[in-house]
């Protein structure tokens, strides 16, 4: 209780995952929230496929997903994750969301904020490519592609990278970043 007889409310924190499509961003996000969770249950996954869908963004609306459109989404998910996080929960986000006045706002706003960039070379991304995302852009039947042809803003403040390596362990990974972030507490 604070001292006029109002409880108190824990913040929680968010743990902001970005990289471009197919960096891995969800693998990572469900495996540090599987490892949260063997030890607490105040843990929420947003994945920025799910939330897109709760947004109603439709990727087949050219303007929404032009850098303005794109812009306005991220902030809307920084502004979700103020709100769950300020209720106690920790928040584990995984989004493109390349934006310089993002990440501004998160450090901010956001309790807790704890970035993490997954750097991969766009050579692996368009191998990997599980959505058909840059085969689809070389074909021209898609367009805003970020990291191709929409301009993205690589984060130079994270405070957690992961650089590409062929030998990559999700669940090492996710303990390495789990351990980084309780270092910050």
């Amino acid at each position: 209780m604070v001292g006029n007889g109002e409880p108190t409310v824990a913040m929680g924190r968010v743990l902001w995952i970005t990289g471009l499509s197919g960096s891995g961003k969800s693998t990572l996000a469900t495996q540090v929230v599987s490892q949260l969770r063997e030890h607490r249950n105040d843990v929420v996954l947003l994945d920025g496929d799910a939330l897109r869908e709760v947004f109603q963004f439709k990727t087949d609306n050219s303007q929404s997903y032009d850098h303005d459109g794109r812009l306005k989404l991220a902030m809307q998910y920084g502004e979700l994750c103020k709100l769950l996080s300020t209720q106690g929960l920790t928040v584990v986000i995984a989004t493109i969301s390349m934006f310089r006045e993002v990440y501004a706002w998160n450090r901010t706003h956001l309790p807790g904020y704890f970035e993490v960039y997954l750097k991969v070379p766009i050579q692996e991304l368009r191998r990997r490519d599980p959505k058909g995302i840059y085969r689809r852009f070389d074909a021209g039947n898609l367009h805003h592609v970020a990291g191709l042809d929409l301009p993205v803003d690589e984060p130079k403040e994270s405070d957690f990278v992961v650089k590409f390596q062929s030998h990559f362990s999700v669940k090492v990974t996710a303990e390495s970043l789990l351990y980084q972030l309780e270092a910050r507490r």
